[in-house]
């Protein structure tokens, strides 16, 4: 299976260019480079064009994680051009689902519906005003939901011992 997946947050700064590095990360440790692709985009459009908030870098940077890409907001295109859109946090969400046609609605989903530690439904918390400790907080949960996601995507086991079918925006649980 190949997916093509979006990470959201508010600014595109913090959270979601994490998710994507770790992502890829991830995906090229695992030898599913040709598989799967990535991007990440901000709700808002303060930070179009910038890198990723230094802190971020940082922390991804101290576990050899990349961040590649420079801050954009989400478009329309975005809801057809990709297989799943992960929202950090439940006002990301709402706000992605006002944007998004009604026929791909299904495709929006939280980043921590894949939380290993089983908080599904939970927000990531924006480590924005923090310091340091909320920002390798925040690295530690995203690592943990990516990883999950992977297993999702390839169809490993759920944590109640079901399989999934590969299809992550079907399989992850439904947002409340």
């Amino acid at each position: 299976m190949s997916g093509r997946i979006l990470f959201v947050c508010l600014g595109n700064i913090c959270r979601s260019p994490l998710a994507e590095g770790i992502f890829l990360h991830q995906v090229k440790a695992r030898g599913l480079e040709g598989r799967y692709t990535a991007d990440s985009a901000g709700t808002g459009d303060w930070h179009v064009g910038n890198p990723p908030d230094t802190r971020s870098i940082n922390v991804a940077r101290k576990r050899g994680v990349a961040l590649p890409s420079l801050g954009r907001q989400v478009r329309k295109s975005d809801f057809e051009e990709f297989d799943l859109i992960l929202a950090m946090d439940g006002n990301n969400r709402r706000d992605l689902l006002e944007l998004s046609p009604a026929k791909y609605r299904d495709k929006v989903k939280l980043m921590r519906d894949f939380d290993a530690a089983g908080d599904r439904g939970a927000d990531v918390p924006d480590p924005y005003y923090g310091g340091p400790f909320e920002f390798d907080n925040v690295y530690e949960m995203l690592d943990r939901c990516c990883s999950r996601l992977l297993e999702t995507l390839e169809g490993g086991a759920s944590k109640d011992g079901g399989r999934h079918t590969g299809d992550a925006a079907r399989d992850a649980p439904a947002s409340p």
